[in-house]
């Protein structure tokens, strides 16, 4: 979800899983075409958002989105939780490293997008292109490393 205007962080409730307390907060953003929110879940003492559930709740308005999330039972937040507990992100330095790949190539298309417009004179570009080209090489020699690597 590419959020078009603010990220609406709302709590839910607090719920109780294998003697834990989870706090659940509903993050709804308008991607576009409608909102779209999703459930996140963050144990006692984090301090960070928490892990998101994977599944969406699309609504006309935020008042829609709040609405199909009250809707849920205590029992479906918890399912909700355990599924998204089971599914978090366990390699985060391979996914960072990820990360940066795609900002170079996404660096790279509008070098040659400005290029190709007239925008960068084509030697300026093309000497560009080589050095981002250099560094996705050397980001992709390092994903060995990071590969199965649990952080």
């Amino acid at each position: 979800m590419l959020p078009f205007g603010p990220i609406t962080h709302t709590p839910l409730a607090t719920i109780t899983v294998a003697d834990r307390s989870v706090r659940v907060t509903v993050h709804t953003a308008h991607d576009g075409i409608e909102y779209v929110g999703r459930l996140f879940f963050a144990e006692e003492g984090w301090t960070n958002n928490g892990i998101p559930d994977r599944g969406v709740l699309p609504g006309r308005t935020l008042d829609d989105v709040l609405a199909l999330a009250r809707d849920l039972k205590p029992d479906e937040l918890a399912q909700r939780y355990r599924r998204a507990n089971a599914e978090k992100r366990r390699f985060h330095g391979l996914r960072q490293l990820t990360l940066e790949v795609l900002a170079k190539v996404r660096y790279m298309n509008q070098v040659g997008v400005s290029m190709r417009n007239g925008l960068l004179d084509p030697a300026s570009a093309a000497q560009e292109l080589e050095l981002t080209e250099r560094q996705i090489i050397a980001l992709v020699g390092k994903m060995r490393n990071l590969a199965g690597v649990e952080s």
